[in-house]
């Protein structure tokens, strides 16, 4: 079932600042305790530093909001707690997830983070609601521009369609023990993604989907194909399959 369609302009009032954590949510995608959870969640919490150089990064392009993931704290306690060797995020904008994956990759000590992102850029110099998509890039600025520079070692972050790039950066690893859908939210773009990223899932992996309610129950159409259920997380519409 296709997903409805979006409004281009549609500002995400809800979508500004991280959600309430949930790490029952962190917990269940991981097998650990809802104790580490959120220890791991409190750790990105009170990293303030972190948050004011987004923040500050967001304003210095003359945006007082942007369009972004809500629950960046989990992300970064999902990786923290799975010790991943390989991350790859489809959907990169500005850069807050990528910011907090790659904050818990620096942290582990090991790991990688590859990202994918196809930009829409704003149409003026200065954004307007009635015309630009809440996660259009500020003129002159690329992908993940708000990314901290002492985060970006290392960092893997390719321009270009998924539906090129990411069979690409599926060959080219062994393994992907953390993929996160934040891109086009259809049914079959979702589900292209989660097909050609699965066979490179390990057991214990996680696939996670943002928007799921844009999606037409393709999360829960992967979950159901490995055997298993998604698992949703409380309050926003993220959703995440542990594969068995």
């Amino acid at each position: 079932m296709p997903e409805r369609p979006r409004p281009a302009n549609a500002r995400p009032e809800a979508s500004q600042r991280p959600s309430e954590p949930d790490p029952k949510w962190v917990a269940e995608l991981t097998g650990m305790t809802v104790e580490k959870a959120g220890s791991a969640i409190q750790e990105a919490s009170d990293d303030r530093g972190l948050a004011g150089a987004i923040q500050t990064s967001h304003r210095s392009a003359g945006r007082d909001y942007y369009a972004q993931i809500r629950a960046p704290f989990e992300l970064y306690a999902l990786v923290r707690l799975m010790r991943p060797q390989h991350v790859v995020e489809v959907g990169v904008s500005s850069g807050v997830s990528s910011a907090y994956l790659l904050r818990a990759i620096k942290k582990n000590e090991m790991g990688k983070l590859h990202s994918i992102d196809l930009p829409k850029v704003q149409r003026h110099q200065v954004f307007t609601e009635a015309e630009d998509s809440p996660v259009a890039l500020p003129v002159g600025k690329g992908s993940g521009w708000a990314v901290p520079p002492g985060l970006r070692a290392g960092w893997d972050l390719r321009i270009g369609p998924s539906e090129q790039v990411l069979p690409m950066v599926a060959s080219e690893l062994q393994r992907i023990d953390l993929f996160l859908h934040d891109s086009l939210h259809t049914f079959e773009h979702a589900t292209f993604e989660f097909q050609t990223v699965d066979p490179k899932v390990p057991s214990g992996g996680v696939v996670l989907a943002d928007n799921t309610d844009w999606l037409g129950g393709a999360l829960d159409q992967y979950a159901v194909s490995k055997g298993t259920h998604a698992i949703y997380r409380k309050g926003i519409d993220l959703g995440g399959v542990r594969k068995p």
